[in-house]
């Protein structure tokens, strides 16, 4: 199959690439600058603002996997206008571009994060949350989460007045290889190779459940089954890890470490619970790296990179 990946130089769309290409499908990777990752996929340079650059660039594309957007919350939160721009404009242009050219199918990247603004009693607070939770505008909270809920409902919007098939991956917190170094798991590793101490926001209790990047990016090539055409599925990991267990984890792999305290940040996403269950379901997908050795393929690469 001939797909396009937009962001596809970027730490997840690289990965994405790399699947798709080792799955046997040509891979047109479209980015406003260019990092030939990957010798065996074709890359194009657009803006994905530019409707008609866009639309050249995904020409001859069945499926369009958009994963370029603003995904630093700190930036996003530093330059609210620009965030905007890219995580909402920027899904409509690829929309629109996707629509022209005639694809098949728009798959979104979008994230956990908007579970933030699932609209539960109090008794429902406690248990999993499925793809089929209401939300509460109102509780949308940061500002990322507001954007990637409005890129959500454009997807649904272009499938009601268009016809535009889609699927929509909620993903989990990603780490791996190629990942920003203002990443919490980045900033440890590279602050422990360095001799530095590692800082950790409030006590450290609070939980993700992370996601190894090429387990994140395998589920993209499953995504192309008819069965999850027009479905939104939750890509989460199945452990929860605190920032004190990335602390240990680190220190075990290249301990001894010093740990310092600092406030917790504003804002953050509370961890809620969520289920996979539907990944599970529709394309029998679910992570199979475990976190210790997830990070210590990320401190092999780091090193490697380092040379």
């Amino acid at each position: 199959m001939r797909t396009v990946v937009t962001g596809g130089c970027g730490f997840i769309g690289s990965h994405v690439v790399d699947q798709l290409v080792e799955a046997g499908h040509e891979v047109v990777v479209v980015d406003s600058v260019i990092r030939k990752l990957n010798p065996a996929a074709e890359y194009r340079q657009a803006d994905i603002l530019d409707l008609a650059g866009l639309t050249a660039a995904l020409d001859g594309g069945e499926v369009v996997f958009h994963l370029a957007a603003a995904a630093d919350v700190e930036q996003v939160t530093a330059d609210p206008v620009r965030a905007l721009r890219l995580n909402v404009e920027g899904t409509g242009t690829a929309l629109e571009a996707a629509r022209r050219t005639g694809m098949n199918r728009f798959v979104l990247a979008s994230t956990v994060w908007v579970y933030g603004a699932a609209h539960t009693d109090s008794e429902g607070a406690a248990a999993e949350l499925t793809e089929d939770v209401p939300f509460d505008l109102r509780r949308s909270g940061h500002l990322y989460v507001a954007t990637k809920l409005a890129a959500e409902m454009a997807v649904q919007s272009y499938r009601e007045l268009y016809g535009q098939h889609f699927t929509i991956l909620r993903y989990g917190i990603p780490y791996g290889p190629r990942m920003r170094d203002a990443l919490v798991i980045a900033k440890f590793v590279q602050a422990a190779l360095a001799g530095q101490p590692i800082t950790i926001a409030g006590e450290g209790r609070q939980t993700r459940n992370y996601v190894y990047v090429r387990d994140l990016a395998a589920a993209h090539v499953l995504a192309l089954s008819p069965t999850a055409e027009d479905e939104t599925i939750a890509l989460e990991g199945t452990t929860p890890i605190s920032v004190r267990h990335i602390a240990d984890t680190v220190d075990g792999l290249l301990g001894p470490i010093t740990v310092q305290q600092v406030p917790a940040r504003a804002a953050d996403y509370a961890g809620t619970r969520i289920s996979n269950a539907k990944a599970k379901r529709l394309l029998g997908w679910s992570p199979t790296t475990g976190f210790t050795e997830g990070v210590r393929r990320y401190v092999e690469w780091y090193r490697a990179e380092a040379r």
